[in-house]
């Protein structure tokens, strides 16, 4: 690929000069990589960041576990019947709220999630361990002050 342009002139942009395309480009990146390390589990990426996300803690409700991946609940709930058919998870009732809907790994969901947790991802960046935790830390603030300006926090 060629290297993106430096013009300040925004006719002269090329899709390359577009942080937005280089974070969706990486993401499509990431799912390549994701795709054979998750198929011998029989789990998406989507799924596999449910799981990972409820072994954080037991018992999380449909609408926090959704905060906390950015999905909304009709995007969430589909991925986690499906998860519960194969028996990763169980979903119930909130007792002291019927309208809550409850979320916990099962042993097999817990064991399933050790097991892909252990996946070469930071060897497929090809960055060294100090540069990883920097590019996450920069994407979750570019994230954040996206999700800000979404929302109408910032002008």
């Amino acid at each position: 690929m060629s290297a993106p342009t430096t013009a300040g002139d925004p006719a002269g942009c090329h899709l390359l000069d577009l942080l937005c395309f280089a974070v969706y480009s990486a993401n499509l990146a990431f799912g390549r990589v994701y795709k054979p390390i998750l198929a011998p589990f029989g789990i998406t990426y989507t799924q596999y960041i449910a799981i990972v996300a409820l072994g954080e803690a037991a018992n999380q409700t449909v609408g926090s576990l959704g905060e906390k991946l950015f999905l909304e609940s009709n995007t969430l709930t589909p991925i986690l019947k499906k998860l519960e058919a194969m028996g990763y998870l169980q979903r119930r009732r909130d007792p002291k709220d019927e309208r809550q809907v409850v979320v916990s790994l099962t042993a097999a969901g817990r064991e399933l999630r050790r097991k892909a947790m252990q996946s070469p991802l930071a060897q497929a960046c090809g960055l060294p361990p100090e540069e990883f935790g920097k590019l996450r830390q920069a994407v979750a603030a570019l994230r954040d002050n996206l999700i800000k300006r979404g929302s109408g926090e910032a002008a």
